[in-house]
């Protein structure tokens, strides 16, 4: 049990690690500017359940906000595409979970994801679209970065494949926020 927590620990580092700006930096000394994301996220299951539960959970969250908050029907529809696809693949890496004989958990927000809808609830506007676009950008290099490494890495075959299947959609995200204007 001790070692479950410990890892869900080091899961939520690569998160944690961002600052406002979205820079990697110094998490009290933990983890040094620079280090690859690859080099943190999960190989083991229930971390990576864990973080991936969370990754989407804040795209649905926010995405939400943004079909509350914007009249930009670019936004608007990229909020709604985040909300369905990000339901798809929390349903298919639980599915996955159990399918690998695993009970988890309900996802959950990480501390600095609660940080960042806060910051959104406090803007309207402009002001809220150009945030809301950033912090998508940032959640989806993470989230691809997570997904990736743990389709290529990670302990569990059914997982793997549920995350190998996650990368497509994400990659599809990042492309579509490319395209938008901040």
């Amino acid at each position: 049990m001790k070692r479950l927590a410990l890892l869900a620990a080091a899961a939520a580092m690569p998160l944690a690690a961002c600052t406002s700006n979205g820079m990697m930096g110094m998490n009290d000394g933990q983890m040094p500017a620079g280090t690859p994301m690859s080099d943190m996220t999960p190989t083991e299951a229930m971390p990576y359940v864990t973080m991936a539960g969370a990754s989407d959970l804040y795209e649905i969250e926010s995405s939400r906000l943004a079909l509350q908050k914007s009249q930009n029907p670019q936004i608007r529809e990229f909020a709604q595409m985040m909300i369905d696809h990000h339901t798809l693949t929390t349903n298919t890496v639980m599915a996955a979970a159990r399918q690998a004989g695993m009970n988890p958990p309900a996802p959950t927000l990480m501390p600095m994801q609660r940080q960042m809808l806060d910051e959104l609830r406090g803007m309207t506007g402009a002001a809220f679209e150009r945030t809301y676009l950033m912090q998508q950008r940032r959640a989806h290099d993470m989230a691809l970065t997570l997904h990736r490494t743990y389709s290529e890495r990670g302990d569990s075959m059914e997982l793997r494949q549920a995350a190998n299947s996650a990368v497509p959609l994400i990659e599809r995200h990042i492309a579509a926020l490319r395209t938008m204007n901040m």
